[in-house]
């Protein structure tokens, strides 16, 4: 039996042979399978399933899902037989849930977002709704001086038509 800080081996298997594990607390909803699928696609799979010495997924459920999405056959594994079932059972959630506690440091992620945008990336791919990514990279402070928010020099209008509805004047120019 290996020891805890020795590196278990790589090896393939059948997606078809993986069994899931019946009580894993964790969800997957199609968008985010899409989005795993999605970085599969763009970068290779470089995260390989855990398992339990028979087929049973400890941990890369979703990317199994992906997996199945995209159609492939086979996927590098690591066996952790060497955990106890309880460990194992453990290993199911911590793997989900430290992921969760780390944090992010928002002005080096905007550096890289921007940076990647430049080189004509898909931003999509790095898993950020686009929203989110426009709210980390915008540059509201920042705004160019010709642009619609520019201060509005009341001499450049010539008011004088009232709106029938309103009441307020207007010009018909502008």
């Amino acid at each position: 039996m290996k020891s805890k800080t020795e590196f278990p081996d790589y090896k393939k298997l059948p997606v078809a042979d993986l069994v899931p594990y019946a009580r894993n607390s964790r969800t997957h909803s199609p968008q985010q399978v899409d989005k795993i699928a999605a970085s599969i696609r763009e970068f290779g799979f470089l995260n390989p399933i855990i398992v339990d010495g028979m087929n049973g997924i400890v941990a890369g459920h979703g990317r199994v899902l992906a997996a199945q999405k995209l159609g492939l056959s086979e996927l590098p594994v690591i066996d952790a037989s060497h955990l106890s079932e309880a460990q194992k059972r453990a290993y199911v959630i911590a793997d989900n849930r430290l992921a969760l506690d780390a944090g992010w440091d928002n002005e080096m992620l905007k550096i890289e977002l921007q940076d990647l945008e430049a080189d004509g990336f898909d931003l999509s791919l790095t898993g950020f709704e686009l929203d989110e990514i426009f709210g980390l990279t915008s540059e509201t402070k920042d705004l160019d001086p010709d642009s619609s928010t520019k201060e509005i020099d009341p001499d450049d209008y010539n008011m004088g038509h009232q709106c029938p509805k309103c009441g307020f004047e207007f010009d018909d120019d502008k």
